[in-house]
Order: structure tokens, then C-alpha cells, then sequence
């Protein structure tokens, strides 16, 4: 078998650790398609035993169904504030997306993406605080004051207040 000779020129060092980064990619892909004296026995193997595919793949299936039976699930399942996210009359400032005060006339976009982008808010009062409100944006707070409650922060949500992809 002929082996083709690789040049690597040092002429700037990054390059050559990328060079040597290509060269162990390529060795190592080459090494796993070569044939082994492993494989070769282990295909033997399977050749003389004459394995029946469908009870192997039976075999599989229920193993991997037992597994997936008994994993729990990781996902918060009963947010208890999820109606102050949009789907009720009150909204919670420090998770509710912008696209929830929509409902809201003369609060979207300028007064909720302020609201979005500031916090989190220990209480509802604490949105009069936000630097660059106009009297007229005060007063837009305050005619819909009565519908903001604030909860903890949860991660889950606030990651998705400014956009949320739509």
C-alpha cells in the first residue's frame, strides 16, 4: 500500500495546528473504516451463529421501551402562573412576553417593550420606574395598573420576553 507523504511548511503556527487538527481527523476516519482482527471475529461470529434479526430487534425494541418507560420527565409540567402569561386577564410583568400587552390598546410595542426590557420587578409600582417613560406612557400604566401582578422570575420564560420568535 502506498502512503502519499504530507507536507505541513511552519510558516504560521495557527496554521500549522490546524493542519495537525486535519491530519488526526483524517488518520482517525481512515482508522475506523480499516479492517481489524476484531471485527473480522466478530463477524465470524454472528455468520456462524445465524442470528434471527427479527428476535434481536424484538430484543432491542423492549429494552429500549423499558428505558424510556422508567425515565422521568425533566419538564415543568404545572407552571402555577401560566394564566398571567396571556391566557387571562392579569399579566405578570417579570414573564409575560411583549406580545401579551397586545391586548392591552397603547401599550404595544413602546410601553411593553420598555416593560420587557427593564425588571425584574420586586412590585407593580416598581414599572413607574423605568427610565424614559413620558406622561403619556405613565398614564397608560396606570389605566391598566390593575391587571399587572408580579411573580418570581422564572427562567423558563423570561428568557422569551423581548421575542419570542413570532
Amino acid at each position: 500500500m502506498h502512503i502519499p507523504k504530507l507536507i505541513i511548511r511552519v510558516n504560521n503556527p495557527s496554521n500549522f495546528k490546524m493542519k495537525l487538527v486535519i491530519l488526526a481527523v483524517l488518520a482517525s476516519t481512515v482508522a475506523a473504516f480499516a479492517p481489524n482482527a476484531a471485527s473480522q471475529r466478530m463477524a465470524s461470529s454472528l455468520a456462524a451463529e445465524n442470528t434471527d434479526r427479527r428476535a434481536f430487534l424484538n430484543a432491542a425494541l423492549a429494552t429500549s421501551a423499558a428505558v424510556v418507560a422508567a425515565s422521568p420527565a425533566g419538564a415543568i409540567r404545572d407552571y402555577e402562573a401560566i394564566g398571567y402569561l396571556g391566557g387571562s386577564d392579569k399579566v405578570d410583568l417579570n414573564n409575560a412576553n411583549v406580545r401579551v400587552y397586545l391586548k392591552m390598546p397603547g401599550m404595544y410595542p413602546a410601553v411593553a417593550g420598555k416593560i420587557v426590557s427593564h425588571g425584574p420587578y420586586a412590585s407593580v409600582g416598581d414599572v413607574y420606574k423605568i427610565d424614559g417613560l413620558t406622561g403619556g406612557e405613565k398614564e397608560v400604566l396606570k389605566k391598566y395598573e390593575s391587571r399587572f401582578v408580579v411573580t418570581a422570575p422564572s427562567p423558563d420564560y423570561v428568557i422569551d420576553r423581548i421575542n419570542n420568535g413570532l
